[in-house]
């Protein structure tokens, strides 16, 4: 079966769930936009995790709304929110929970109870990750990646839907613990937040700084999340998309026959396996916040750069030449040709707009 024949083959409860996820998207943005000034890309982004499952990392200096904006979101959603601010004295069990003795006064029978900590929410905000050790970051490990905690030999599950967004300070490095590669690349996306425009700033200083209520609505239930996360997984990919993104990751490895100059003079370690899935499943999200029912080659260039940028390790020389790694893979995307069947896909694929094909 050709991919537009299965697009064809949608039924009346997938259109209606795509037009949904395509409106909830706007009223998030509409939601968010009451009180976060400019940042739609950032928005965009982050939303685009949370649709896919994944974990976001915002990265910024102090004062640019990371945290509110966070906050905001989950303000949106009938979800339960915790936020955990990192500090350097913080344990594992403040994350997690501890196992308390407990007495029964009627029998003086003493037992152990688990005392469930902050993880245990649908919406994480793990503020300012950097700051707290190594031992503590980790605690954060299993329940990304399992959802779940144990403790005392016991699993204990996460409520679902369950998604973490981490802030860091980017500039002030004293005193923190930047995160090791295996966590760094447990988040789907890093999302770069920086300063806004003239214009922007104008807005941000004369809003904040008079009596302003605002009134969210909440525009997802739990269900709903989990019922959009499960249509993006259901959005086809042409083998061919799915050759550019595998190809776009396999160029950032050293040793690979096709490894470009500049990977091999300013890479150290190149993007895993994960990378080449993120790109593929953010592509399918970002289609269908665009309103088609399938994905390009362009969808997978939008998601690169917050899907590679933590996962592809610079070396000594791009730190002395001031390369970053949003350099690299702007350079990556610039001499990764398209592949010609992507426009022909394209217009061959019938789009999808207020609950029907087109």
């Amino acid at each position: 079966m050709t991919q537009a024949a299965e697009t064809a083959q949608m039924t009346p409860e997938e259109l209606a769930s795509v037009q949904k996820l395509q409106d909830a998207y706007k009223s998030l943005k509409s939601e968010l936009g009451k009180v976060i000034v400019g940042q739609s890309a950032v928005m965009e982004e982050l939303l685009i995790a949370m649709f896919c499952r994944g974990h976001c990392l915002l990265v910024g200096v102090p004062g640019l709304a990371k945290t509110l904006l966070i906050s905001t979101l989950a303000k949106t959603l009938s979800l339960s929110f915790n936020r955990i601010q990192f500090t350097p004295d913080l344990m594992p069990s403040d994350i997690t929970g501890t196992e308390v003795i407990e007495e029964d006064k009627a029998t003086g029978k003493r037992s152990l109870r688990f005392v469930r900590g902050p993880v245990f929410a649908n919406a994480i905000l793990a503020d300012e990750i950097n700051r707290t050790p190594p031992k503590t970051q980790a605690a954060l490990l299993e329940a990304m990646q399992e959802h779940q905690v144990t403790a005392g030999g016991v699993q204990h599950r996460l409520a679902e839907p369950f998604f973490v967004m981490a802030t860091q300070n980017p500039i002030e490095q004293e005193g923190t613990y930047p995160l090791p590669e295996a966590q760094l690349d447990r988040f789907m996306f890093n999302v770069l937040v920086s300063y806004p425009s003239e214009a922007e700033e104008f807005d941000i200083v004369r809003l904040t700084t008079q009596t302003r209520k605002v009134e969210l609505a909440h525009v997802l239930s739990a269900d709903e999340v989990m019922a959009l996360q499960e249509l993006v997984r259901k959005v086809p990919v042409a083998d061919h998309v799915v050759k550019y993104a595998i190809r776009l990751v396999r160029q950032t490895r050293l040793g690979q026959p096709d490894t470009p100059k500049f990977i091999k003079d300013y890479v150290s370690w190149g993007a895993g396996p994960r990378a080449s899935q993120t790109l593929v499943l953010a592509g399918k999200a970002r289609a269908l916040l665009q309103g088609r029912y399938h994905v390009s080659t362009e969808d997978i260039r939008q998601v690169a750069h917050p899907t590679l940028r933590h996962r592809v390790l610079t070396n000594f020389n791009a730190e002395a030449e001031g390369v970053r790694p949003d350099d690299i893979i702007r350079m990556l995307i610039e001499q990764t040709p398209r592949d010609a069947e992507d426009a022909k896909t394209a217009a061959e694929l019938p789009k999808v707009f207020a609950g029907k094909t087109t």
